[in-house]
């Protein structure tokens, strides 16, 4: 136990036969219960689980019927640890890059009533050297790409690093969520923020170490090709924050102001590329027409600056 409170831990786990282990010895005594999460996964990982709960009895191996994705196991890990009533349930990989003597750090602020929901941050305080230097380039383009996409898309604009899965969440909040319909695969932890701002729970950014391990699987973050391939999901998480906050939970015109800013920008810019095109072809562009399209550019803009200043707002 942590400050009398129950502490689980959940361990998503796939093809983690060499790291699985090196990960369940260091599990601090604080620690009441630990999740490890098969996701079907075809090497001999759970056989290495199971030896490791002979010697530690917190050790609880939990099998999805099917291949879900991280997000999938760490939603598993969540709904048994709220049915046998822990408090917080901490989350990390089972690769062994996440330091479990830090734990502490993520559980403070939800014992204190300071946050719902804790997450790491390699980009704080005396951390960001060491991270930036060992980091590859690539995953840090890729990780500023998608930490700029989720501050719009889950309104929380003061966090940074949103790809980290070292995170602790409470029981208040697991029950208060509806996970059936988030995101089970990579790109999880950023759909996860925009279910908690939507249900207007308390999220912390932890100081966190980095670790990497020569040889080892690294993260699937692949710079730019990962940036784009979950910004579908996070803008389809927009528009269900948007409506799910601001209008079925509660009501704030600055929704009006990001649908009309959404409208009107991308308007704007496809007249503009066609007044582009009439002025190359010799047919020659009015001076209405490109006012017009001048107002709509920054009536576009302006909507939905306000609109993402008033979110900030909110998100305070």
């Amino acid at each position: 136990m942590y400050r009398d409170k129950k502490i689980s831990l959940v361990i998503p786990a796939y093809k983690e036969e060499n790291l699985i282990k090196p990960t369940l010895e260091v599990v601090p005594d604080i620690i009441d219960k630990v999740y490890v999460v098969d996701d079907c996964s075809p090497d001999n990982q759970n056989e290495v689980i199971l030896d490791c709960a002979r010697k530690d009895t917190r050790i609880k191996l939990l099998k999805n019927e099917v291949n879900q994705g991280p997000g999938g196991a760490v939603i598993t890990g969540y709904m048994q640890s709220s049915v046998e009533g822990y408090d917080i349930a901490v989350v990390v990989g089972g690769d062994n890059q996440m330091p479990l003597d830090q734990v502490s750090n993520f559980l403070e602020p939800l014992v204190n009533g300071e946050a719902d929901y804790t997450k790491g941050n390699r980009f704080l305080e005396s951390e960001v050297e060491y991270t930036l230097k060992k980091m590859p380039k690539k995953r840090l383009l890729g990780n500023i790409i998608i930490t700029a996409l989720t501050k719009i898309s889950s309104g929380y604009y003061k966090l940074m690093d949103v790809v980290d899965g070292y995170t602790a969440i409470t029981k208040k909040a697991i029950d208060m969520v509806n996970w059936d319909k988030a995101w089970r695969k990579y790109g999880y932890p950023m759909d996860f923020l925009i279910r908690l701002n939507a249900y207007g729970l308390k999220v912390k950014d932890v100081p966190r170490r980095a670790i990497y391990l020569e040889g080892e699987r690294q993260s699937q973050i692949k710079g730019l090709r990962y940036a784009l391939r979950v910004s579908p999901m996070l803008l389809k998480g927009f528009l269900w924050r948007l409506v799910t906050k601001y209008i079925y939970r509660d009501f704030h015109p600055l929704v009006f102001f990001y649908f009309i800013g959404m409208i009107f920008l991308p308007l704007g810019f496809l007249f503009g590329l066609f007044l582009i095109y009439q002025q190359i072809a010799g047919i020659g562009v009015s001076g209405p027409r490109a006012i017009l399209c001048a107002l709509m550019l920054i009536m576009g803009l302006q909507f939905f600056l306000f609109a993402m200043l008033f979110d900030m707002e909110e998100g305070k």
